[in-house]
């Protein structure tokens, strides 16, 4: 049994792990509201490819999704901004944060207070390098030299990307400290069975092709969201676009895309990891059941949390 206090309850998980429902049952148990902590589904607009499924809160407040118009640039210092300010609101209401999502770096960012989000974007040096293969950008980045407190995370392009625009920074500036504490969180990790996990993945992405995602793309492009900014959103939002510039059929779109998020999950994985040696607590859930799952949180309890 857990006795210390707590400001927070985080459940992470990767793609299609079942966090919302979990969260959600949760927070109708013990008065929370949910935060969440998705690098998409901030925009608005972009529903079934994010999978936002807003039915499924009921009645339960949730926060950080729809705050934005697609097609704008949303990054993980502004995540920390907004996280603060709305996790602070919660509490004054005296009701239980639930911070819950699949994006390894809005959650490490704000329980492990990482100073590099405030480093600017540098648009310059980007277009000099997004070109560049993911080989290319490694044997660059390797030829930087090293910051004693930057630990890059160079799993993907994207990441390796903004490695890079850090480590250019770092060589004419310094951190300023960022004096905002992280909030004491008991944090949940979904880890389901991979073949459960890899059967659960196909099986939505049908369902959302059924439901709409490629006239969701459509709709977006209409609007005036470019491909290129859709394409750099990834997954979804990437191959369908590609798809409709005609770059392969439906078919063969749907077989890349299932293999991209049968790979993205596993990256997920790879990062929650990756906190734990940064030295995150995660109590690993393996329960199948949403029942399950949820007495198992329970079985925390009393936990009692500061308001």
């Amino acid at each position: 049994m857990i006795h210390n206090d707590f400001e927070l309850i985080t459940i992470l998980g990767p793609t299609a792990s079942g966090k919302t429902s979990l969260a959600v049952a949760l927070a109708k148990e013990i008065g929370g509201e949910i935060i969440s902590a998705d690098s998409r589904q901030i925009y608005r607009g972009m529903d079934i490819g994010t999978g936002k499924d807003l039915a499924e809160y009921d009645e339960v407040p949730f926060h950080l999704i729809d705050i934005l118009d697609a097609g704008e640039i949303y990054g993980v210092g502004q995540f920390q901004k907004d996280f603060h300010h709305v996790f602070e609101q919660i509490k004054a209401r005296k009701r239980v944060p639930i911070l819950c999502g699949g994006t390894g770096l809005y959650i490490q960012s704000v329980l492990q207070n990482f100073e590099f989000t405030s480093v600017p974007r540098n648009a310059e040096l980007r277009e000099a390098i997004e070109s560049k293969t993911i080989e290319e950008l490694r044997l660059d980045f390797k030829d930087m030299p090293e910051h004693a407190s930057f630990d890059a995370d160079t799993s993907t392009h994207k990441r390796l990307v903004r490695a890079i625009e850090i480590a250019k920074w770092l060589e004419s500036n310094s951190l300023e400290h960022c004096d905002v504490q992280p909030p004491k969180s008991l944090t949940f990790g979904i880890h389901p069975n991979w073949e459960v996990r890899r059967a659960n993945i196909t099986a939505r992405l049908h369902e959302r092709f059924e439901q709409g995602l490629i006239e969701e793309v459509e709709q977006l492009l209409k609007t005036g969201v470019s491909e290129e900014m859709l394409i750099f959103y990834g997954l979804e939002y990437k191959f369908i676009t590609q798809y409709l510039q005609g770059h392969f059929d439906r078919e063969t779109c749907f077989k890349r895309l299932e293999i991209a998020i049968h790979q993205f999950a596993k990256r997920q994985m790879t990062y929650f990891r990756k906190m734990e040696k940064d030295g995150l607590a995660i109590q690993w859930l393996t329960e199948a059941s949403l029942a399950s799952r949820l007495a198992r949180i329970k079985s925390f309890f009393p936990i009692k949390f500061v308001p």
